[in-house]
């Protein structure tokens, strides 16, 4: 089994993160931290509640085999979270994999993580020129850049990330990745029945919401 977290701030992006986090979980039966500065409610982007699993206290970053950090569309709070920054400058100089997408990959810029790696992001490119921490000069204005144990994508290449960090673990996804449309497939292969077994479990779980 291998060990994810998922950083928490506000305005996180579940849309760009959710293809890879359900398959890890469902697929593939991983278990994810959702790791924030503050052991308090936190909103997505489009306004859902969540409380984080651990707080960075409580953590340390080489628990983990892969930190995930979704895009943000108001960054700056993240960035100037310190005791974010740090838990993150914590992972500089180990074999953490970093998967960053959208903005994100500007907090990897200001711990360190990303001096010296070629990388892409989906922030706007003032902020490039705004923050000096940012090195310009390993920018890629490509979907996915990956450079040793970093995965940067734009957000609007979400299932190409989370193919690129599945990959990255040995995950075995086949060919055609979240790449289904309705008509490739037949009424037959569109109509699901249970084993005999998953049947049996789900009429023993039933049980204990039908019986007086």
């Amino acid at each position: 089994m291998k060990r994810f977290a998922v950083i928490l701030y506000p305005d996180f992006s579940l849309q760009e993160i959710t293809c890879l986090t359900s398959a890890l979980t469902v697929w593939f039966s991983e278990k994810i931290d959702f790791i924030a500065s503050e052991n308090r409610e936190y909103r997505s982007e489009d306004g859902l509640r969540i409380l984080p699993t651990k707080t960075m206290a409580e953590a340390s970053i080489t628990d983990y085999d892969c930190v995930i950090l979704p895009g943000t569309i108001n960054p700056l709070p993240a960035l100037f979270d310190e005791k974010l920054i740090d838990f993150l400058r914590s992972g500089v100089n180990t074999n953490v994999v970093f998967a960053a997408i959208s903005s994100s990959p500007l907090l990897l810029s200001k711990a360190g993580i990303l001096n010296g790696k070629k990388f892409t992001s989906g922030y706007f490119m003032q902020m490039a020129d705004t923050f000096s921490f940012i090195e310009k000069e390993n920018f890629l204005h490509k979907g996915i850049v990956e450079d040793g144990n970093v995965i940067t994508g734009i957000g609007m290449f979400f299932r190409e990330f989370a193919e690129a960090v599945l990959r990255k673990f040995g995950y075995d996804i086949g060919d055609n990745f979240m790449r289904y449309t309705p008509e490739e497939f037949t009424e037959e292969e569109l109509t699901f029945y249970w084993s005999d077994d998953d049947y049996k479990e789900f009429l023993d779980e039933l049980k204990e919401y039908t019986s007086p």
